[in-house]
């Protein structure tokens, strides 16, 4: 897992429109960095909407919200009409991100073991370094956890 204070490592994905999106194109500004494991299961479907029902909150505090996933554009292009989900979601999958974020690990379900994303939520400031790292979060809790620090970082 990345630390806090460390800088974010830079990257360019596709969205779910097929425009290439950087990190570095939301510098001077928050990022909320989400990984999900994949579009349309519960937990990652409860998230994206709770994410979708706060955005205005993030919009009005000028936080960039980007969700990424090893799912393809086309994927998350219906995820985001399914759920109409107003911010970013990139496709990695060739993991890059996932990987240089440190959050393709071991999971264990039902006794299997596997490789996978591992929920994590970074919070990144306006110059492009690791300001919080939330590991292993919880889908529905997510975003309000993530405005109550922004909330009381300010």
């Amino acid at each position: 897992m990345l630390q806090a204070g460390t800088k974010a490592p830079s990257f360019t994905l596709e969205d779910k429109d097929g425009n290439m999106i950087s990190l570095s194109d939301f510098e001077g500004r928050k990022v909320v960095l989400y990984f999900y494991p994949k579009d349309n299961t519960p937990g990652c479907t409860k998230q994206a909407c709770a994410f979708a029902a706060n955005f205005e909150k993030f919009r009005t505090l000028d936080v960039a919200v980007i969700g990424i996933s090893k799912d393809s554009a086309a994927s998350h292009q219906k995820f985001a009409q399914k759920y109409n989900l107003p911010f970013i979601l990139l496709s990695d999958p060739q993991l890059e991100a996932i990987q240089a974020y440190d959050v393709w690990q071991e999971k264990k379900l039902y006794g299997k073991t596997s490789m996978g994303v591992v929920r994590t939520t970074y919070i990144i400031d306006e110059n492009g370094n690791i300001e919080k790292v939330m590991p292993k979060v919880k889908p529905d809790t997510n975003a309000a956890e993530i405005l109550a620090y922004l909330a009381d970082g300010e």
